[in-house]
């Protein structure tokens, strides 16, 4: 086997090597969540069409508060929504 034989002769069936962006074909930046398997820059450009939306919570009200108790505060702080409510409400 000669060197130009050596790379990419083992498929890549698993691991971090395995996944493209279904869009772009891009490795890196993979949003695996829901199925998307699309790149972070691909979602940023398709989400209104994928149907997400961004939502708003004013910081004094229930839901606000609600969210930021411990069953859900990791989800916010993981998609940078906390800070900015807790910003607010100081």
């Amino acid at each position: 086997m000669g060197h130009s034989n050596v790379w990419n002769s083992h498929p890549k069936n698993y691991g971090p090597g395995s996944r493209t962006c279904r869009v772009c074909g891009n490795p890196h930046g993979l949003i695996r969540k829901y199925g998307l398997m699309c790149c972070r820059q691909c979602f940023r450009s398709n989400a209104k069409e994928i149907g997400f939306i961004k939502v708003s919570v004013p910081a004094n009200s229930i839901i606000a508060k609600e969210l930021l108790s411990p069953p859900y505060r990791c989800y916010f702080l993981a998609l940078g929504y906390a800070e900015d409510v807790m910003l607010e409400e100081t």
